[in-house]
């Protein structure tokens, strides 16, 4: 095998891999859901949930935390951070965070208290 195969495969195998939930718990890394009027919405007609989870942790992270927790398996993860709201002349101010937007099968849900 040449370096440059072995190099591929380390890389594959790290792409795929858990970053933090040897370091932190699912309960850490799955913060509180969102729960907005868009929200809700695509949670009831596109079966997706959206959740604020630990700014270092990846998709495998949310994935496996989401088995671990509800006993569902997601059909995808989208994870996005959500950029700081600055205070130019309002009071209010949004922080930075990290989001994943978590599709499910349709058999599937997960109960949030509204």
């Amino acid at each position: 095998m040449k370096r440059r195969d072995i190099i591929k495969k380390k890389r594959a195998f790290t792409a795929i891999s858990p970053k933090m939930l040897g370091k932190l718990t699912p309960f850490q890394i799955i913060g509180e859901p969102l729960m907005t009027e868009k929200v809700y919405k695509t949670a009831n007609d596109h079966n997706t949930y959206t959740f604020k989870v630990h700014k270092n942790a990846n998709k495998n992270d949310v994935k496996l935390s989401l088995q671990k927790l509800y006993n569902v398996t997601p059909k995808s993860v989208r994870i996005m951070n959500v950029p700081y709201k600055g205070r130019m002349q309002r009071k209010l101010v949004r922080r930075a965070f990290k989001k994943a937007m978590v599709a499910l099968h349709d058999g599937d849900s997960i109960e949030l208290a509204a």
